[in-house]
């Protein structure tokens, strides 16, 4: 089986800069694919921003500028580089993951538990 477990939340001022981390563990070889997504109170749970296996990155018009997708990441580890926070950046965030676990392509595919972000003003 695979865990995914984020971290790197916390509070933050308004323009301040975090960085969250989805990490594989478990069976785990290396992560192809991850997506974060985040959920503020009372809202849906929102696409933040992407990375595919040819390492292309993807980003919501709402943090485009703002947060990135280090390509440095490490092969059971991805970033999320939030930089310029804003209140309205308040949330949980999540990652979503395609896991590869077996060197003949099987892979696993899930969320990780969450790293809450609040940002004050």
């Amino acid at each position: 089986q695979v865990q995914l477990v984020e971290s790197g939340g916390g509070l933050v001022q308004a323009g301040g800069s975090l960085r969250l981390s989805c990490a594989a563990s478990g069976s785990a070889i290396k992560i192809n694919i991850v997506d974060w997504y985040r959920q503020a109170p009372g809202k849906q749970r929102e696409w933040v921003a992407g990375i595919t296996r040819d390492g292309d990155t993807n980003y919501a018009d709402s943090v485009k500028g703002r947060f990135t997708i280090p390509r440095d990441n490490a092969k059971n580890t991805m970033y999320l580089q939030m930089n310029s926070l804003k209140p309205e950046d308040t949330a949980a965030y999540y990652c979503n993951a395609e896991v590869l676990i077996d060197w003949d392509g099987a892979t696993w595919y899930g969320w990780g538990q969450g790293t809450q972000v609040t940002v004050s003003s």
